[in-house]
């Protein structure tokens, strides 16, 4: 018995997928619609997998960029002996800490560890090349290698010229032969006075930006040994006792097979991280949904205009199992039509698109041409699970159908079940308190399940929504009555469209709304770190060996920029007297215990926190710019702090007699303020208690200048680490670019506070607008195409009665403008709450935590609610233009 409803079973899908085939083909228009809408995400899905793969280098093809015609790479990184893993990418010290090899490494020392007749190069990959181009400092790329060695050829691809063979010739890559503005044989001057000849073009294909190829020999200054390598050619094979041998002098070995024996530590595929992988379903799952919604009307559509088809079925014995199988089997074949088609084109352009994607968004060769046949299965798989999903509403309809009313060519007005409404209720309720809880506890997952529960809840909810408005819309005129009329009557095709806009522009409308609420809270919490009109030139790298230009030199160059008021050279505090070349000497100012807060951080004593004023800080910290502790004796203080002409002499008063200056009122006790200094090298401590003032005014961030008498007492001493730039007006940003140019050539980086972070988001927010505008216009479009095939005899009966043929063209326009307006105004109304309610989460959050956190405003971003409110009246104007006005009239023959 089983057997036979199997093969009933079996027997009925092969019929239904045979007269899906045969309606695919009858309605061409329809099949050409919702393959394309099946087909466009699968094409974009199957480029993305397509291209990953071919990204996503072979272990082989890694080694061959790596180790070009060498057996072996060496990495001599320790003094000691070492244990690595099998393919050279990890060690570890065989007893004991790390001991790393400082003294440079020769050709000789590792040719006396190999095989007699071993060939050795030496390969640096980072290395830096600066020039001067138009007046400004450009570092490029570079790379230490000998080109003409055979070992290392394979390495880059010679575009042009030859490869480099004395110390004064290189190669760059045609980008950065570009932005040297230079033709082959001619010279390029570096920023400390060498001249180089460009004798070639080459290629790295790990790399296609801009890189110089410079002779190994003419790397300036000595060559850390972490920071080079050797390509190695030996007579035999390299075997583990070689690797061991050489293992034991502290030399790492990459071979281009793993060493046997050792640990394999790969980061292959392993098991997925469970929140990155709920993410990444969750973001399907609302892309799978959209499709589903925007197919979904073409599918209910085709049932309608299969209804005495269908109802024959059901007369020569078919059951409702039957019917559903039919119109299902136009879901799997056109998903499955729909998955070829994108997935063909998909790996076609991946193909085609593959020099665009190197030079433009990964920026190097990508390896082998290959596809991904378990993604591309995985892709094809959902999209056909995307026409079923489609399918599934119009089949069930189909199956309940009255067979009699579909013989007759009747038409009942469908009867809405409230259990749908009720169910819509509750899983907006329990998306909207999910969304609200991952927003509490910082969890994406939670959120993103929060807002898919919550849109399939106002999906439930829209055909009763439909329903409400076609009952009051008996007042209005008979184009937009027709309209929502004919909504009502067609739900399981205008819900779904609506639907679907309604996804996108939510979608649209929360991003954006947490962007623009946190560009607005990043600017509230923005705290300049120097005063108006104030720079900072800083020295680039360790000022110690070279002289020091002087404040008026630097003013005499700033001023043939902009004007200047003061320049002022800037001393930081460090050891008088260090433990060691690495030890540093922190100053910090301590406070009495009765001033303490005696709350740490952390929830628990959030509330208690808020209310003790010994925890509120009366400073801020600088968003950008931060000077550690001074030494000066007053002559820095109005560039630093902007305080008032008389705190300032007040303050400069107590530096000259020997004191120090701080801006937290907290730390000065009786007039003298506690200084502790440590020393990072042993951690030892020294404190002292000295004459003290508080800078009341000015910026409200923590500084502490001490004086040199004082710094002598604690032990510091100064040490010029730059100047602060007094101008009348902040530098315009071609005067900034310029003073950088000036400054680069002393050795100088110039710091500026130019205004609160946060980039411009109007082109991420037109772009999210634009995105749902598409998809609200196209849904809009097929929607009001379907509904036009499907009331073709009201129209009919409209020309029979003598209406003006302008009113096809009007009931087009309100078609359009029922589909694309609903979902609008649904979707605008369902991203404005769901972005308040995950901002008043996440403001909830931070109110129970300490140190307080500014909360996110609510800001409404103009820009996107102005686009979305026209992206409606641009689906109107284009269904009333592109709608012929004139009324069809169906003759009859009796």
């Amino acid at each position: 018995m089983s057997r036979g409803r199997l093969a009933a079973t079996f027997g009925s899908w092969r019929t239904a997928l045979r007269i899906a085939h045969r309606e695919a083909r009858r309605a061409r228009g329809r099949t050409a619609l919702v393959l394309a809408m099946i087909a466009l995400p699968v094409l974009a899905l199957g480029f993305i997998a397509v291209t990953w793969d071919m990204a996503n280098l072979s272990q082989a093809e890694q080694l061959d960029r790596r180790l070009g015609a060498a057996d072996a790479e060496l990495r001599w990184t320790d003094g000691s002996a070492i244990q690595q893993d099998a393919w050279g990418d990890n060690s570890w010290p065989v007893e004991g800490d790390q001991v790393p090899r400082t003294r440079p490494v020769t050709a000789d020392e590792l040719r006396a560890l190999l095989p007699a007749g071993s060939k050795v190069t030496r390969l640096r990959r980072w290395v830096q090349f600066q020039v001067r181009i138009d007046d400004r400092l450009v570092t490029f790329d570079a790379r230490a290698i000998d080109l003409t060695d055979p070992l290392t050829r394979p390495l880059a691809a010679l575009r042009a010229g030859r490869p480099p063979a004395a110390p004064d010739e290189i190669a760059v890559s045609p980008p950065a032969l570009r932005r040297l503005g230079v033709r082959l044989g001619e010279p390029v001057h570096t920023v400390d006075g060498a001249a180089y000849t460009v004798v070639g073009v080459a290629e790295f294909p790990d790399n296609l930006g801009e890189v110089v190829a410079l002779r190994p020999e003419n790397v300036p200054g000595p060559v850390a040994p972490p920071a080079e390598s050797w390509l190695v050619d030996v007579p035999g094979p390299v075997d583990g006792a070689l690797v061991d041998r050489l293992n034991g002098h502290g030399i790492v070995v990459a071979t281009r097979a793993p060493m046997p024996g050792r640990e394999e530590i790969t980061a292959g595929p392993g098991l997925p991280d469970p929140e990155k992988a709920g993410n990444v379903l969750l973001i399907g799952g609302l892309g799978l949904l959209e499709v589903v919604l925007l197919v979904g009307p073409a599918f209910a559509v085709g049932v309608r205009r299969r209804r005495r088809e269908l109802a024959l079925v059901a007369v020569a014995g078919g059951d409702a199992g039957h019917l559903r199988r039919i119109v299902l089997a136009d879901g799997v074949v056109l998903g499955a039509g729909g998955a070829a088609l994108g997935l063909l084109l998909g790996v076609g352009a991946a193909f085609a698109g593959r020099p665009l994607v190197e030079h433009y968004l990964v920026h190097s060769r990508l390896g082998g041409y290959r596809v991904f046949p378990a993604a591309l299965a995985a892709i094809a798989a959902v999209a056909v699970l995307a026409g079923l999903l489609a399918a599934l509403a119009p089949a069930w309809t189909a199956a309940r159908q009255d067979v009699v009313a579909s013989l007759a060519g009747r038409r009942n007005p469908p009867k809405h079940r409230r259990r749908w409404l009720v169910l819509g209720v509750l899983f907006t309720g329990a998306g909207a308190a999910l969304a609200a809880l991952g927003a509490t506890r910082a969890s994406l997952t939670a959120v993103l399940a929060g807002l898919v529960l919550g849109e399939l809840g106002l999906v439930f909810c829209t055909p009763t929504l439909i329903g409400l408005l076609a009952r009051a819309g008996r007042v209005l005129p008979l184009a937009p009555r027709l309209a929502l009329r004919d909504a009502s009557r067609n739900r399981s095709s205008a819900a779904p469209a609506i639907s679907a806009v309604m996804a996108a522009v939510a979608g649209s409308v929360a991003i954006g709304v947490y962007l623009a609420s946190d560009d607005a809270r990043q600017r509230a919490q923005w705290q300049p770190g120097l005063p108006p009109g104030q720079l900072l030139l800083m020295h680039l790298g360790e000022p110690e060996g070279r002289p020091q230009p002087s404040a008026d030199e630097i003013a005499q160059r700033i001023r043939a920029v902009l004007p200047v008021t003061a320049v002022v050279p800037l001393t930081s505090s460090g050891c008088a007297r260090p433990a060691s070349p690495h030890d540093y000497c922190g100053a910090t100012v301590v406070l009495p215990p009765e001033r303490r807060c005696p709350y740490a951080p952390g929830e628990a004593t959030a509330a208690a926190a808020r209310a003790d004023p010994r925890c509120v800080r009366p400073f801020r910290d600088p968003t950008s710019i931060y000077l550690p502790p001074l030494v000066d004796d007053g002559a820095a203080l109005p560039g630093i702090t902007g305080a008032p002409a008389e705190e300032v002499a007040a303050a400069t008063r107590v530096l000259r007699a020997g004191g120090v200056v701080v801006t937290d009122p907290r730390q000065v006790v009786d007039g003298r303020v506690t200084i502790t200094v440590t020393h990072s090298d042993d951690g030892s401590a020294a404190s002292a208690t000295l004459p003290g003032y508080a800078l009341r005014g000015g910026l409200p961030v923590d500084r502490l200048v001490l004086s040199p008498s004082a710094a002598a007492a604690l032990g510091l001493v100064g040490e010029q680490f730059g100047y602060v730039v007094d101008t009348p007006d902040p530098p315009t940003a071609e005067q900034h670019k310029r003073l950088i140019t000036e400054m680069s050539s002393a050795q100088l980086s110039v710091l500026l506070d130019d205004g609160p972070p946060g980039g411009d988001q109007r082109p991420l927010l037109l772009l999210l607008a634009g995105a749902s505008g598409v998809i609200t216009v196209g849904a809009a479009g097929v929607a009001t195409g379907l509904a036009a095939a499907e009331g073709r005899r009201d129209l009919s009966t409209l020309a029979a009665v003598g209406a003006d043929p302008r009113v096809r063209r009007v009931l087009s326009l309100c078609q359009a403008g029922v589909i694309a307006g609903l979902g609008s105004v649904l979707g605008i109304v369902a991203g404005l709450g769901s972005a308040a309610i995950i901002l008043t989460a996440l403001n909830r959050r931070y109110t129970q935590s300490w140190p307080a956190q500014d909360p996110y405003p609510l800001v409404v971003p103009g820009l996107t609610l102005a686009v979305l409110v026209v992206v409606p009246l641009v689906a109107m104007l284009g269904a009333g233009l592109l709608t012929r006005s004139r009324l069809p009239i169906e003759r009859r023959l009796d």
